[in-house]
């Protein structure tokens, strides 16, 4: 049985009208208005600033917190030519804030450097001894991109050594705002109690509005950087990001920087068709692999340099860092794997702490996620420090379980931590690793975290294979870029057949196949899904797809296809109409009608039409099946005799007639002391004429006639007994022999066993154990 990874929520619209005002007025079709309306956008306004974002979608700069106070020292550090250092952060919304200010304040003719800190060594945000060094040669203002908020401690340094510090930052604000000489973020409220019109900028869009006050108008040049770090940094895709991306991804079809052109060409990325998830999945990995791996401070000089061979060395060099990073995050993923399934924590644990040995800090949180899309529970991944006592790694959470607070009761015993709900970073002593299991458990009891609860999947709509053409994309295009807040819409494909199904890759991790719908036909590709394959058959629509509209191109040769986002397969309905009499009208429905008896079989299979099929049990592998239905006429004396054709006939629906005119169960199996009885009543009692004395016997044992024809049938073929012309004797020869070993005792217990499962059972338990077997 393919289980969903995920609960489906087909999203509904309760009044068609709208849909259709919307869909006239804005001369788009009725499935983009619907998603329109599921997304909240419900007014031909809003719906027309949405999908076609303009320059009025920028908001006045000044209106964020300190910006005029920031600018104002800017300036002033310009025209006095103070030493200016832009402080960033090591990942690609840090890399292009970084960029964004950097090249603004050139344009500026300002004296200014940058410096990205290091992961491993400096770590996030302002660091007391990068402050110094960087005061030490010179600098008199320090402007942080993309961090800053939180850094009290390392500003209130650089305010004692007489250096302003100017933070603009995006990032959750602290109970207590740093001493900065200005905080120029979106959510921080000014004077008046107001804050930032739009407060889900990314470092490089408050780095943009920063140059946009700067410039005093909107800096197209920088506007393809912002886009990256908008997009890389997973911020919400509405209101100003959304301009940003929209305009930005324009400027990147365009774009003349030599670093991002081959930055491009070594993501081989078609720049014709360059879209958000082009970063997303090209340009943003490899920017972020810099710091993960080593030093970020190449990226800035990758995205600013003019100069094409330094553009093609280090776009090369990212691209080498990232596959790095992969090989890294797969060594440490397959190991991390081992050590879960030997422990068994997958199965007894709420929670996952996996601890390596000297694994690469930087791909750590990488690892993580992919743990917790396996196995779907809270993982911290921790590796060993070398030279000393501590651990030191990430964690990654689900939805409905905030890891931040869960060890936050502990911190006093952590060496280092900080995150937020669904991510942390940690460093203890080795000695607390046991400390830090057992409360990562105790925090899933008070959360109570249930593994059993799947994360929602949204369903825009149900959409049938053959309406999903050229016409369709470019309709769907329309509410691009797609990120944050405005995902790529998912849906669920209807449709005739499944076929073609494959595997991919090295070692057949991934899916793929072919849904057909009035001969129209839609790849599927399904990423991390290969163990499915052995379950999928060729021809059958008992497997929900859903899944995303791509266009794959291939040695210039571009396709449709769908992504897919989640199989589920349905619960194949099992009838009960169990009987003990069979009539002429239960075999004319269209089917496959499958018998274990031969006498039923014979008596039965010219009540059957020419359109369906009469078949013995054993004849089903050899023969096609008609139709989708499958009746099971007679009860089967062995269960796995069942078990058996359904595994070989895959019915979309099973009807259980399981007819059986007397239960053995009900007789039940005689005990040890009536064989006694029989055997000495044998015995006593020579040439005993069953024809004539049956009833006389059974009465003197106290037992149905059935039982005693049965019970004589088991002596017989245990040669305890003689029988010639209905007279039975004891056989003189006879050997000592367990009665099981009686073929007619053996039939009669998986009899009574089928029984009990079969005919005996309520419905629930028919279904149940009859489910169990369609699912193998």
């Amino acid at each position: 049985m393919i289980d969903s990874k995920f609960k489906w929520q087909i999203k509904q619209n309760t009044d068609p009208q709208q849909v259709q005002a919307l869909s006239e007025a804005l001369k788009i079709d009725p499935l983009i208005a619907s998603i329109l309306l599921q997304r909240g956008v419900s007014t031909e306004e809003a719906a027309q600033d949405f999908l076609t974002p303009s320059s009025k979608d920028f908001h006045d700069p000044y209106l964020m917190h300190d910006m005029k106070k920031g600018i104002a020292r800017i300036q002033h550090a310009v025209e006095n030519e103070e030493q200016i250092t832009v402080y960033g952060d090591y990942d690609a919304d840090g890399i292009t804030s970084t960029t964004i200010m950097y090249e603004v304040l050139n344009d500026l003719g300002a004296n200014v450097d940058y410096y990205i800190p290091n992961r491993f060594s400096d770590g996030y945000g302002p660091n007391v001894d990068a402050f110094k060094k960087i005061i030490n040669n010179g600098t008199t203002l320090i402007i942080t991109v993309d961090n800053g908020v939180a850094g009290n401690e390392a500003i209130d340094v650089a305010n004692s050594l007489h250096c302003d510090v100017l933070v603009t930052d995006h990032h959750s604000l602290p109970e207590v705002l740093p001493n900065a000489y200005a905080i120029i973020h979106p959510r921080v409220k000014n004077q008046e109690g107001q804050a930032y019109p739009f407060g889900d900028l990314s470092g490089a869009g408050v780095a943009l509005k920063v140059a946009q006050a700067l410039m005093e108008d909107l800096p197209i040049d920088l506007i393809d950087v912002a886009a990256i770090g908008t997009v890389a940094d997973i911020v919400s895709l509405k209101d100003e990001n959304r301009a940003i991306v929209k305009f930005g991804l324009n400027a990147i079809r365009n774009t003349q920087r030599p670093g991002l052109l081959a930055l491009i060409k070594a993501a081989d990325i078609d720049l014709s068709k360059f879209d958000e998830q082009d970063i997303g999945f090209g340009i943003a990995p490899r920017l972020n692999s810099l710091g993960r791996i080593d030093d970020a401070n190449i990226g800035v000089e990758l995205l600013s340099t003019f100069d094409d061979q330094k553009a093609t060395e280090l776009a090369e060099f990212a691209d080498h860092q990232n596959d790095s990073r992969k090989s890294l995050v797969d060594e440490f993923y397959q190991q991390a794997v081992q050590m879960v399934e030997s422990s068994g924590d997958a199965e007894n644990r709420s929670t996952l702490v996996v601890v390596g040995d000297d694994w690469h800090q930087g791909v750590l949180g990488i690892v993580a996620s992919k743990l917790v899309e396996k196995y779907g529970r809270p993982t911290i991944v921790l590796t060993s420090q070398h030279g000393n006592d501590q651990v030191k790694g990430s964690g990654r959470s689900v939805e409905s379980f905030d890891l931040f607070s869960a060890i936050d009761p502990i911190r006093d015993q952590t060496i280092g931590f900080g995150g937020h709900h669904s991510a942390i970073g940690l460093t203890i002593n080795k000695d607390k690793i046991s400390v830090l299991k057992d409360q990562l458990e105790k925090a899933a009891g008070n959360q109570e975290l249930d593994l059993s609860q799947k994360p929602t999947l949204d369903i825009a709509a149900k959409i049938s294979a053959d309406q999903i053409d050229n016409q369709f994309i470019k309709n769907l295009n329309v509410l691009a870029p797609f990120g944050q807040d405005n995902p790529k819409p998912v849906f669920e494909i209807e449709y005739d057949q499944l076929i073609d199904v494959k595997t991919m890759g090295k070692t057949g991790d991934h899916l793929r196949f072919s849904l057909v719908k009035n001969k129209s036909r839609l790849t599927a590709v399904a990423f991390g899904r290969g163990a499915a394959a052995g379950q999928l058959s060729n021809g059958s629509a008992s497997i929900k797809v859903s899944g995303e509209i791509n266009e794959n191109t291939w040695n210039n040769h571009t396709t449709i296809q769908l992504m897919v986002s989640d199989l589920k397969q349905i619960a194949l309905p099992i009838v009960d109409e169990r009987t003990q009499k069979l009539h002429k009208q239960m075999f004319s429905q269209l089917g496959t009608y499958v018998f274990f008896h031969e006498n039923v079989f014979t008596q039965l299979k010219g009540y059957i039409n020419d359109d369906s099929s009469a078949l013995m049990y054993d004849q089903l592998a050899s023969n096609k099946i008609v139709g989708t239905k499958l009746f099971i006429v007679d009860c089967p004396d062995v269960v796995d005799d069942l078990g058996t054709v359904l595994r070989h006939s895959h019915p979309e629906t099973t009807v259980l007639y399981l007819y059986k005119k007397r239960l053995i169960s009900r007789i039940g199996m005689p005990d040890r002391s009536s064989y006694a009885k029989l055997f000495r009543f044998v015995k006593n009692n020579p040439n005993l004429n069953i024809g004539t004395q049956l009833q006389q016997l059974a009465k003197q044992l106290n037992l149905t006639s059935r039982t005693v024809v049965f019970m004589i049938q088991v002596f017989l073929e245990l040669d305890f007994i003689t029988i010639h012309d209905k007279i039975i004797n004891l056989n003189p020869h006879y050997l000592s022999k367990d009665l099981k070993s009686a073929p007619s005792y053996h039939l009669r217990q998986e009899q009574v066993k089928t029984e009990k499962a079969l005919l005996v059972s309520n419905t629930k338990e028919l279904v149940s154990f009859v489910k169990g077997y369609l699912d193998n």
